[in-house]
Formats: structure tokens, sequence, C-alpha cells
């Protein structure tokens, strides 16, 4: 039996706690990143190393010193430096006198065998392959099923009345969701926290933007990193709709990329053709996918020093302007503030609700009456 840690992403700890008990495993749950975190991130890591791979190197160092040896996490390819985070985790943390063992789960699109010889490893329960599938259905459940509420509470909060509910009934969801161990029973336990989220007291005409949000997926998917941008957004009266989540990015990279994939690329081409690593060419994309369904603005999510996130930051004026939807950056690292960040979506938002209104004031009514064609 190994005792597991892995890096912790927003809600999807839950899935892989569950995931890893099932597969025989003591799970040492990551703790939520917090300064204590990047702070000890900061101390080991190389200076210009980005801001995912410290906070990685801070979950990692706080999970061995609760007894975990074992990390269980993802590989990548391509120009980006996130495919030799492990690699280097690893030799920093043996460097600093832990022996731990490393299970790297390399995106089997393009490294089948390796993943399915690291699928084998995880295999402590030597389960059957009829039983392993069933375990990893029910975790994908579980994961589907925390996603699905996340969305919902982001279409919620910016219509609250009484600020504060959506983040209460979200915690009692999460913790309804955690409970939950067979697949019938998650998705009861989804059924049941949506409609407590869809039960909080809302203002269906309240006026609201909507904006969408892009970048570097870990500074996406976990708040500690984000500085929790999107509730900030949410009690400014902005929906958000984040362009990642993990379920999405999974089953684009492990047997064959979807519809939504292919059609974020090909609306990235004329501006980016080649791949560059991480989610550069995605951020393009998804920011013209955007401004054709009509949203008010995009913000972008970047890692300090993120080579892919930096080429995309060049290119977002041009597609600003083609497309007419304005867009702001956020590069972020250990300096980052909260406050700053605040001040700076406040007068985004500000900007954003003026431009709309002023289009509505500028716009003919349509004709009244019924006409046929």
């Amino acid at each position: 039996m190994f005792k597991v840690t892995f890096p912790r992403m927003g809600q999807s700890y839950l899935a892989f706690q569950m995931l890893m008990n099932d597969l025989g495993h003591e799970v040492v749950l990551p703790p939520r990143p917090s300064k204590q975190t990047l702070d000890l991130g900061v101390r080991y890591a190389p200076e210009f190393a980005c801001l995912p791979l410290k906070i990685l190197l801070g979950t990692y160092l706080e999970a061995l010193g609760a007894g975990a040896d074992t990390v269980v996490t993802t590989g990548g390819i391509g120009p980006c430096r996130a495919g030799l985070y492990a690699g280097l985790h690893e030799r920093i943390l043996a460097d600093l006198g832990y022996r731990m063992r490393m299970i790297v789960l390399e995106p089997p699109r393009w490294r089948p065998l390796e993943f399915i010889r690291q699928l084998r490893l995880l295999n402590q329960a030597h389960l059957s392959l009829r039983a392993y599938w069933e375990v990893i259905k029910k975790g994908w459940g579980k994961l589907r099923a925390l996603d699905n509420l996340e969305k919902l509470s982001h279409q919620v909060r910016p219509r609250e009345i009484r600020q504060g509910d959506t983040n209460r009934a979200y915690a009692r969801a999460v913790s309804m969701m955690s409970e939950a161990y067979t697949p019938a029973a998650i998705l009861e336990a989804e059924a049941a926290a949506a409609a407590l989220l869809r039960a909080v007291p809302q203002d269906p005409v309240r006026p609201t933007v909507k904006v969408g949000i892009v970048g570097e997926i870990y500074v996406l998917l976990e708040p500690a990193a984000n500085l929790e941008i999107e509730e900030t957004l949410g009690h400014l009266g902005v929906e958000v709709e984040r362009s990642m989540f993990l379920t999405g990015w999974t089953r684009d990279n492990t047997w064959t990329e979807t519809t939504h994939g292919l059609t974020v690329r090909e609306a990235a081409i004329p501006y980016l053709p080649e791949l560059i690593g991480g989610h550069g060419r995605d951020s393009l994309g998804h920011t013209v996918l955007y401004a054709k369904r009509g949203f008010d603005g995009v913000i972008q999510l970047a890692p300090f020093s993120c080579i892919p996130e930096i080429v995309a930051r060049t290119i977002l004026p041009r597609v600003s302007s083609d497309w007419n939807i304005p867009v702001l950056t956020f590069f972020l690292d250990e300096q980052t503030a909260k406050a700053g960040m605040t001040t700076r979506l406040e007068a985004f938002v500000d900007l954003l609700q003026r431009k709309k209104e002023l289009w509505r004031e500028t716009t003919p009514a349509p004709p009244k009456g019924r006409y046929f064609t």
C-alpha cells in the first residue's frame, strides 16, 4: 500500500481521493495551497520557475511531511516546461533528503504504453481489469459532477440577492459530494446539490455581464492560485465561463481530441497555426469563440514567465481588435496581491458595463408587430 498524494486543483481532489482508495492506497490529502505552501515552494524552487511549479512543490513538501511516500501526477509533451515538472520536483525533493515515489501519468494519446504501465503500478488492490474500469468510471462520474456544480455556481453567484449565499450553498454541495461513494449515491448527491444551488434566492432581472476566462490550466482550476477570481467577479455581477475544466482537458488528452477541442484549435489557427505548448493556442481560440457567442469580455490568467501564455498575450490585442472584445491579462506570481487584482477587475467590469449600456442606447429597438418571411 502506498501513502499517496497528488496536486490539488479545485475540488477534483475528492474524486482522486476516492479513486486512490479504491485502488488500494492510503491517501494523504493535499492541503489547500496557502501562503505557507507558496513560501515553501519559493524557498526551494528555481527563482524563475512559474507559479504552478512553486505551489506544487510546496504542496508535496507539506504532504510528505504529513506521511505521504508517493506522488501521483501528470506529465506532458511539447515545448512547455510543465512536462518537466515531475522530474524537477523529484530531483529537488531528493536533494532535500526525501525518498519518495513519483508516479507520472503521461498523456495516453502519445505514450500509451507508459500510461498503461503506470496504471498497473497504481493497482495495489490487484483489481481485475473489469473492476479497475468500474472504479475509474465511478471516479469520472464524481469528477464530472463536481465540474457541473462549479459551473452552476458561476451562473448563480452574480444573481444572488444576499451576497455569500452561493458560497455557503456551494460549500454544502461539495460536502454532499464528498460523502457520496457509490455511482447511485454520486448521482443522487449531484441532483440534491444542484437543487440546493438553484434554491439560492436570485434576482432574475439583475443586469450582468458575461466574461470568459482563459489561460494556463493550473491557475485556471485552483482558486488559491488565482486568488479566487471567479468568486470576486461573481460578486461584481459577472457571470463567468471558464474555458477549461478537468473533465474537458482529460477528454482532449486521453484517446482522441474532442469536437470542442478541434473547434478551439480551428478558431486559433488564423492567429497561431503552430502548437507552442501549454494552453497558449487554446487561449486565443477560446477568445475568438467567446466573441462569436457575444461575451462582453475575456480575462487571461497566466503564470509569470509562462512562455505559451506570453506568446498568446502578444497576439490577443489583435484578436481583441478583430472581434471587438475587451481582454484583460493577469500574470500571476508570489508577488501578486488580491487587493490590486480586485481594483483592476472593478475597473474592467465597469468598462464592460458601460460598453454594454452604450450598445443598448445606440441600438435601435426592433419594430413591434408580427412579421412573416
